[in-house]
């Protein structure tokens, strides 16, 4: 059950003392789902020192003194300006205030907060994983799939446990997440505003079995993290966002990092000056704002040809 339900109303109560009651229901039981277990907390800095330490990553260490010496020396404040980073520099500052009127401005300048340990740092690759939506790919596999219609794909119904999910620990991944505490209570802020959705995807027995969430920016969804517990199942959830994105007038979908899964759907790297001159062209754009409830279904959108104007 999606925790944006509210409480029945019981006899007695006035209408407003109903809803302030239910929205204090709401925000205990959200709290309560972002909890990390002390345990947890422990185990995540562990791990993240030693991933921290590995050879790949060693070289962040120095920038990063760096952005917290500068920090500690008041620089860094307002939000850092990630066309001044170094070619091969992805880390611009500290993101001490994750409210979401900074939160916002920091996704139009390009940057994101990002981290294992400490607080979050505002991070702007030196290149981004974007895909045009009109040359998003799916495979044929998966369009057979999507015609089954074994799955039922919903927008901005149910966050919290999708963002939950996304935090999780994986099979056979490291049990290492950015998706801290307060990450999820920044995201669910954002969510609250409009800026941040998820889409969910139910099986047959009304189970989540996959999802995942972004920010809309201008004319761009940045896409978070995404979960699955059934295989394929945030692919065809994915699927059915890209066909909504490019019908509402977004031009690219970015997953700031490349990967074998994400390259195959047809994302490929841009240059920073590029995704930022995205955002410039884009910036004062809000194309979709508030929830976003499905207009088609995965059956349907398994006809798409991107590039070709979706139909309803």
């Amino acid at each position: 059950m999606s925790l944006i339900e509210q409480p029945a109303t019981f006899s007695g109560q006035s209408a407003s003392s109903q809803r302030d009651a239910g929205k204090r229901t709401h925000e205990q039981e959200r709290l309560a789902l972002f909890r990390e277990t002390p345990i947890a907390t422990v185990r995540r800095w562990a791990v993240g020192t030693a991933w921290a330490l590995r050879p790949k990553r060693i070289g962040n260490l120095l920038p990063l003194a760096r952005v917290s010496a500068g920090h500690l020396l008041g620089e860094g404040r307002p939000l850092p300006d990630p066309a001044k980073l170094g070619p091969h520099s992805e880390i611009a500052g500290l993101a001490t205030d994750l409210s979401p009127a900074v939160l916002m401005e920091a996704y139009r300048r390009g940057l994101f907060p990002h981290g294992h340990l400490g607080p979050p740092k505002w991070v702007c690759p030196p290149t981004r994983a974007v895909v045009e939506l009109d040359r998003f790919h799916m495979s044929s596999r998966l369009r057979a799939l999507m015609r089954q219609g074994r799955y039922h794909v919903t927008f901005d119904t149910d966050f919290e446990h999708v963002i939950a999910a996304c935090a999780a620990p994986r099979r056979r991944w490291l049990n290492l997440t950015w998706i801290t505490p307060s990450i999820m209570r920044a995201y669910a802020r954002l969510f609250d505003e409009g800026h941040v959705h998820s889409f969910e995807v139910w099986n047959a027995d009304g189970e989540l079995v996959g999802g995942g969430y972004g920010v809309a920016v201008g004319r761009v969804f940045v896409i978070e993290s995404q979960f699955f517990r059934e295989s394929n199942a945030s692919k065809i959830g994915f699927a059915v966002l890209a066909w909504h994105l490019a019908k509402w007038g977004f031009l690219l979908a970015d997953n700031k990092w490349l990967t074998d899964a994400t390259e195959r759907s047809g994302f490929h790297e841009i240059p920073r000056a590029a995704y930022l001159d995205c955002l410039a062209r884009g910036a004062g754009e809000e194309l979709r704002s508030g929830r976003w409830e499905t207009e088609a279904d995965s059956k349907a959108v398994a006809g798409w040809q991107p590039g070709v104007e979706p139909q309803t």
